[in-house]
């Protein structure tokens, strides 16, 4: 059974293309366009199937990542996040939230080594 990723993103366009590339790398993916959507169905367990991976953009209306990621630590203090921005020093904001940082603009070799590496390091790489 594939991983599932939840994937976070305000831009259609951008969400669309990195649901393609993790689909083709085997992984199953939700896609949903607003944070504070992602966190009542995450915090309702209101999604198909355990989550694996949760994978945020950071500059997003209403909340941004970071508000989102401290929102979400609230009842997932353990749940693998990764966060995407095009802003290097927007990693700041994300100090003592536990989650991994890469910088857009971003190789899909790059981020699909990076969601393997913490799957790995969360215990749910696939086998």
């Amino acid at each position: 059974m594939p991983h599932t990723l939840l994937l976070i993103d305000d831009n259609p366009i951008q969400a669309a293309t990195r649901q393609t590339i993790l689909q083709r790398a085997g992984y199953a993916v939700i896609a949903v366009l607003s944070p504070e959507r992602a966190l009542e169905q995450l915090r309702r367990q209101n999604l198909p199937g355990d989550i694996d991976l949760v994978i945020t953009d950071h500059i997003m209306p209403i909340i941004n990542g970071s508000e989102f990621v401290t929102q979400l630590r609230v009842f997932a203090p353990d749940l693998p996040v990764l966060v995407i921005s095009g802003l290097a020093e927007a990693q700041g904001e994300y100090q003592d939230l536990n989650v991994d940082f890469l910088v857009k603009p971003l190789l899909p070799e790059n981020l699909l080594c990076r969601i393997q590496a913490l799957l790995e390091l969360h215990g749910s790489a696939a086998t």
